[in-house]
């Protein structure tokens, strides 16, 4: 307890563990039987029924109901997680929308995005969302699959069932149920997989 500083206007539901060196800050509401730390920072953000968050930082974000983070992970403001969400180790999310059931285990940014239901977002995958002067929007459908080290240059959309290939740098829209590879990707002609 003497390792943790909690504020005044944090609510804290039953059975929820918070382990040492973690901050609850503003007025974040944490659900019931959720485990927080250790390490972890939350701040003005809204955690959900059986969640964790280990070692990892959110600021002005929404994790619902089931969903996991960290270690070593950053949700920042605008960032929503909706129910059975994954997030792994030294991911960064800023103001995008993930959909019940998206992974995205291992190092990459999200930025400006929403993410469909059970899509999966391989390792050092990234949304290029600034083009200098302006944010842009990636839009990525349900059950797509994007390959490990995949750069998305938005204004992009990635089809439902859509595949891209490891290393991909995609800079134009993907079909529903199409494959993209190379740099810059390339439609290929059989279809990816049924969306």
């Amino acid at each position: 307890p003497a390792s943790v500083f909690i504020d005044a206007g944090v609510t804290i539901g039953q059975d929820t563990v918070i382990l040492p060196n973690t901050m609850l800050l503003g007025r974040s509401r944490i659900g019931d039987e959720c485990e927080i730390g250790p390490g972890s920072i939350i701040r003005d953000s809204t955690i959900g029924h059986r969640c964790r968050a280990t070692a990892s930082v959110l600021e002005e974000a929404t994790m619902e109901e089931g969903v996991d983070i960290g270690p070593f992970s950053h949700l920042r403001p605008g960032a929503h997680l909706e129910s059975g969400v994954h997030i792994g180790n030294f991911v960064e999310v800023k103001e995008s929308h993930f959909a019940a059931g998206a992974v995205m285990g291992h190092f990459g940014y999200v930025g400006d995005a929403t993410i469909g239901a059970d899509v999966n977002l391989g390792a050092g995958m990234v949304t290029c969302n600034y083009d200098g002067v302006d944010k842009h929007r990636t839009v990525i459908g349900k059950g797509a699959f994007i390959g490990c080290d995949t750069m998305l240059v938005a204004p992009v959309t990635i089809g439902a069932g859509a595949i891209t290939g490891a290393g991909a740098v995609v800079t134009k829209d993907v079909p529903v149920g199409r494959l993209a590879v190379g740099v810059p990707a390339r439609i290929m002609d059989s279809t990816a997989k049924n969306s």
